[in-house]
């Protein structure tokens, strides 16, 4: 009955959200990843916020950069993300994180639709993750997340493993990589039916353009799940389905502005027949005195809209 009368508010909300477990794994963990469309899988950042979308990722220059996001979701949702990266000789570069995902307080209701009390659900996740150079072009690393997500007095709890290689190409400026996400185990669930883990693999492609400050980033992604959506929408759609498409306009290093468009949630959240901006984001990007500012905007079509902002700064 709890789960009942949790899922009901949220549902339209959460629809873009693939059917399984530990939501907080599959957000957008930075304003400048949300703005573009969650095609990060081969963008350098000098922060530790990629260990949640890549951790090859990681380099020196993140090294004592303090990232932290924060998502004003519709209907009550909220969410958050910290991380922390070190540079250690030993071991490459470091990082930490803790991602946090609140749905908010609902009412409880007895057989007879009496309230009798309230109840929150929430998602939490502990990462530790790490990554390598090898001859100065490629990368590699890893990363372990501890979730548990909890409705009321029950709750789910996994464990998971992100791993992926980046390979640099300072002549065509571009980068290339891939990726597995979410890959383990559940440890226990709630209700009677097994939750799962989003497993996700991805390939990633940057490329920086010669005569333009536009970086092109393009991300394939559910590769190992490869549904292509409503069939009555054609094979160009099934295609774009597991594509989310980015740029961004890097006009100085303290000031960008990004675009991005992700069309599998464009088909799941549209509601108007013309003109519907579901799936688009956009954003932008500052640095003042040596402190990052970043902010996204993403369209959920009539349902409303999502604002992050994130803040990167060197301890």
């Amino acid at each position: 009955m709890l789960i009942g009368v949790f899922i009901a508010p949220v549902s339209n909300v959460w629809a873009q959200i693939q059917t399984s477990g530990f939501s907080v794994l599959q957000l957008d963990a930075s304003a400048r990843s949300a703005a573009l469309a969650g095609s990060t899988t081969a963008l350098r950042e000098s922060n530790g916020s990629v260990l949640f979308s890549n951790p090859a990722l990681l380099t020196p220059r993140a090294d004592r950069r303090l990232a932290f996001s924060y998502l004003n979701h519709i209907s009550n949702i909220n969410a958050g993300w910290l991380s922390y990266a070190r540079q250690l000789d030993s071991l490459g570069t470091v990082a930490v994180g803790l991602r946090y995902l609140s749905f908010g307080s609902f009412d409880e209701l007895d057989q007879q639709g009496v309230k009798t009390g309230t109840f929150g659900a929430s998602d939490i996740a502990i990462s530790i993750g790490a990554a390598r150079s090898w001859r100065n072009v490629w990368s590699y690393g890893a990363a372990l997340h501890l979730t548990r997500s909890a409705i009321a007095s029950n709750s789910a709890s996994a464990t998971a493993i992100d791993a992926g290689i980046v390979y640099d190409n300072p002549t065509s400026r571009s980068t290339f990589s891939a990726s597995v996400h979410n890959l383990g185990i559940v440890l226990s669930s709630v209700g009677t039916r097994a939750d799962k883990l989003p497993l996700d693999f991805r390939i990633g492609l940057t490329q920086k353009l010669a005569y333009l400050p536009l970086l092109i980033s393009i991300t394939a992604y559910r590769l190992h799940e490869l549904d292509g959506g409503d069939p009555e929408n054609g094979s160009f759609s099934a295609v774009l389905n597991h594509v989310k498409l980015a740029g961004e306009f890097q006009f100085s290093e303290s000031f960008q502005v990004r675009f991005g468009y992700d069309h599998r949630k464009h088909q799941d959240l549209k509601i108007k027949s013309r003109l519907d901006m579901a799936g688009f984001s956009t954003g932008l990007g500052l640095v003042i005195a040596k402190i990052g500012f970043d902010y996204s905007f993403n369209s959920w079509s009539s349902l409303g809209s999502l604002h992050r902002f994130s803040i990167v700064s060197s301890l």
